[in-house]
């Protein structure tokens, strides 16, 4: 049986509540009697619950989640998982709130990560490009003790406390595996795309489809990620420009969400005409179109996984307890319309 504090008390020859003193550093005990409970709890083995003491102190745990504030059915896909697992959270003496961030302009979102104070805030958990500013301002948390998660796109060179997400190269690997696979011919093109180049996510999902395509189908030539920095005319532009530019495209790889216009530019194609096209995230839109075969393939995680995972970890950091890392693994999920629900 583990040791309790009663066990303490019995073998350092003290009452209760000064080992209660002792253990959660209140004053009003004496040097030589501090001394006497802590060789106790170390000659007993005593390992405190944190969980235990925080429901016994009806401790409320503050949660906040930094989601970009432009729209994609990816977003709103996590915001409102969000908002239902916050509906529930006040059963585990949970708090939980949105903050929209402003993604694409790193002074104004490190701005409002700077507002966030740590005697009102116990973690974070966020989905933001790494930019200077941002390791700045995440490094100002942590210091004071606000545990820090990234979602979906990881932020490797800052003072993150955890990743939450899918192993994005493994992911490009996948992708390439299968683009590799799907498309016929001895030659061709490869468009990418993205929101922007400075995601960690985009940066990693290229990584992996490049050396799977390099190493194992090298008859395909991989073209320059074209960028559209979420602005839906800007992704119309740029494939039809790809498009008019070469007449030997045969696959579409989209490392980001948001993909409406990429899918309105392949309805305009005769369907013999259409490449392979391999997308992320499967949303009521991209779920749509791999029915109707605009999409040939989905890459997608589970976003209830994820918000589920963010909150253990952050209270995790926040009862200073270890995790169950094989719980918190986000798998990576490959969707065709042969096995859509």
């Amino acid at each position: 049986m583990r040791p309790t504090t009663h066990d303490i008390a019995k073998a350092a020859g003290v009452s209760l509540a000064t080992v209660d003193r002792v253990i959660n550093e209140r004053p009003g005990v004496r040097d030589r009697t501090i001394e006497k409970v802590k060789q106790a709890i170390e000659s007993l083995g005593y390992v405190r619950d944190v969980s235990a003491a925080n429901l016994a102190r009806q401790r409320t745990y503050r949660f906040v989640f930094a989601v970009p504030d432009a729209y994609s059915e990816f977003t709103e896909l996590l915001h409102q998982t969000i908002a239902t697992v916050a509906g529930t959270a006040h059963v585990e003496r949970t708090e939980i709130s949105t903050l929209p961030i402003p993604a694409d302009d790193p002074h104004a979102l490190a701005a409002v990560l700077n507002q966030l104070d740590a005697d009102t805030v116990d973690g974070v958990a966020l989905m933001a490009p790494e930019t200077p500013h941002v390791r700045d301002a995440l490094m100002r948390l942590t210091e004071a003790g606000v545990a820090v998660a990234a979602l979906v796109s990881d932020l490797p060179n800052t003072s993150r406390n955890f990743f939450v997400g899918i192993d994005n190269i493994a992911a490009g690997k996948t992708a390439g595996k299968l683009m590799g696979r799907f498309v016929t011919g001895d030659s061709g093109s490869i468009i990418v795309l993205t929101n922007s180049m400075q995601a960690t996510d985009s940066i990693e999902r290229r990584l992996g489809f490049d050396e799977v395509i390099n190493t194992q189908f090298s008859h395909l030539t991989v073209l320059p990620t074209l960028e559209a920095h979420g602005d839906p005319d800007r992704v119309t532009r740029l494939v039809n420009a790809a498009f008019k530019q070469r007449r030997d495209i045969c696959g579409i790889y989209s490392l980001s969400s948001g993909n409406r216009s990429l899918t309105g530019c392949l309805t305009q194609l005769k369907p013999a005409l259409r490449p392979v096209t391999i997308v992320h995230e499967l949303t009521t839109h991209t779920e749509r179109a791999l029915q109707q075969g605009t999409v040939d393939a989905v890459i997608t995680q589970d976003v209830g996984h994820i918000v589920r995972s963010s909150l253990r970890l952050l209270r995790s950091h926040t009862d200073q307890i270890n995790i169950n890392p094989a719980q918190e693994r986000i798998r990576i999920e490959i969707m065709l319309k042969e096995n859509l629900p």
